[in-house]
């Protein structure tokens, strides 16, 4: 019921209408109107991701490279390049990590490092996180102080199609760093992505807890996602680095639903499913979209994109 409720609530961002008029970038330069749906001409980066009641994440560029995202609560992601490929992201704010569909109070702080085949792919992702706890309140201190909860470190490694060379999977290992103690990795999650044509179609996550010698327990959790119904238009999402939207999938345990950010079209229904169950029950979500002339997504599940010159 609480994985239902969090599915709910999360599409609920997704579902609500904003009237937008126009708007400047940080620059001062104009953005989409999506009053009169005019669209840009030329290139274009994604600026924006709005509803009624929030901005979800307001993109910012150096040059031509994507460089900082900040998100509701003043989240921040710095993002930095060497070349054209995104080597280090780093995260500070505040994650739902228990997945019930509100940002914790304790704040989160995280860098990954990005590491590419001699092909250019990205084959594998080093985190190191900290999690601050925020303590009772004094009278000096109404909110109370934030300390160090726990730190851990993970490592994801991805795969891709031999014959089609597209993403097909990523695992994880993570463990919990002990002062005294040796780390070990304690606990394991394994995606794996299916295709229609580009655009992604299935993902399947299993996840559970790491034995002696490295190895893979039964899994404990295992959720299934499925996107259908796709648009022949352009998606937002292919606007950010491929990098920046695996890091975003893995920022929780609980986004593999955006997995939409993937695919260079628009699925208009998705659905999640609990594969443990005997019978599993999808609990599904549908919407229409909106396009500029340039053929770009300007609305979908409620969000609206905003999209500035280059």
């Amino acid at each position: 019921m609480k994985r239902l409720l969090y599915f709910v609530l999360l599409l609920a961002g997704f579902s609500a209408i904003h009237s937008c008029k126009d708007l400047l970038d940080e620059d001062g330069n104009p953005l989409v109107d999506l009053n009169n749906n005019s669209g840009l001409i030329g290139p274009r980066a994604l600026y924006r991701e709005i509803t009624d009641a929030d901005t979800i994440a307001e993109y910012h560029y150096n040059g031509l490279l994507l460089s900082r995202v900040i998100r509701n609560h003043a989240s921040i992601t710095d993002v930095t390049f060497s070349g054209d490929k995104v080597s280090t992201i780093n995260f500070r704010g505040f994650l739902d990590m228990d997945g019930d569909g509100i940002l914790d109070k304790d704040s989160t702080s995280f860098t990954q490092l990005f590491t590419y085949g001699n092909t250019g792919r990205l084959e594998s992702i080093s985190e190191n996180r900290s999690v601050f706890k925020r303590g009772a309140p004094t009278p000096q201190v109404p909110l109370g102080p934030f300390a160090l909860l726990k730190k851990t470190k993970s490592l994801f490694n991805l795969e891709y199609d031999a014959s089609t060379a597209k993403y097909k999977a990523i695992t994880m290992r993570t463990g919990t760093e002990v002062s005294g103690t040796q780390f070990a990795y304690t606990a394991y999650s394994k995606t794996n992505y299916d295709y229609v044509g580009d655009n992604v179609s299935n993902v399947v996550k299993q996840s559970g807890l790491i034995g002696a010698g490295d190895v893979f327990g039964t899994p404990t959790e295992k959720l299934g996602y499925a996107y259908s119904s796709y648009d022949a238009q352009i998606s937002a999402y292919t606007l950010l680095p491929f990098a920046y939207k695996v890091s975003v999938l893995i920022s929780t345990s609980k986004n593999d639903l955006k997995s939409l950010i993937l695919s260079p079209n628009s699925p208009k229904r998705m659905s999640t499913s609990d594969l443990m169950l005997s019978i599993p029950a999808p609990v599904v979500f549908s919407t229409d979209y909106r396009y500029d002339p340039q053929t770009y997504v300007t609305k979908g599940f409620g969000t609206n994109f905003i999209y500035k010159p280059l």
